[in-house]
């Protein structure tokens, strides 16, 4: 008992001692060392924002979209929430998947990263079915007249057929 309570002790020790918050190199404790891109899922031809606070309240960035295809853009300070924000436009040829987004700061600032989650357009706009669905049953109004008057036609030519042999069958008359 006293074995497995000490190892318990200690497994619970390690993992609290492993789980501690790592500090960065510029001495941030993980609060605006990273990008906040919004949103984070979008489809092409959207708009993104990106917002740090990492390179200070009059700080500078260069942002680099080029893994979407967006190419640079510029973070500049002001806005309401303070530090440094730029957007871009997510190409209309943007392929569906998840990209980094990278910033530099200015004056040899911290290197920023963030994910940004593209979309096909047609995950966020439902589109409606048109059209008819091909099941080889067919249907009275079907794509082509001609095609069902000849199915109409056969359907009464067998059950004249059909009838005519039930009753010669019921006068004794056979096949």
């Amino acid at each position: 008992m006293r074995r497995t309570t000490r190892l318990l002790t200690s497994t619970a020790l390690a993992v609290a001692v492993a789980g501690g918050t790592a500090v960065p190199a510029n001495g941030a404790r993980g609060v605006g060392t990273d990008l906040e891109i919004r949103p984070v899922g979008v489809v092409p031809g959207d708009p993104v924002t990106v917002h740090t606070a990492a390179c200070g309240t009059d700080g500078t960035a260069a942002g680099d979209a080029g893994a979407v295809g967006a190419g640079r853009f510029t973070l500049v300070p002001g806005g309401q929430r303070g530090g440094a924000s730029g957007t871009f436009r997510v190409p209309p040829s943007a392929q569906p998947g998840t990209y980094e987004i990278v910033a530099q700061c200015a004056r040899g600032g911290p290197r920023l990263t963030g994910d940004l989650e593209v979309a096909l357009a047609s995950a966020r706009r439902p589109v409606a079915p048109r059209g008819s669905v091909k099941t080889g049953v067919g249907g009275a109004l079907g794509p082509d007249p001609v095609q069902t008057a000849a199915g109409v036609a056969a359907l009464a030519v067998a059950a004249a057929g059909g009838t005519w042999l039930l009753h010669r069958r019921a006068r004794g008359d056979g096949i």
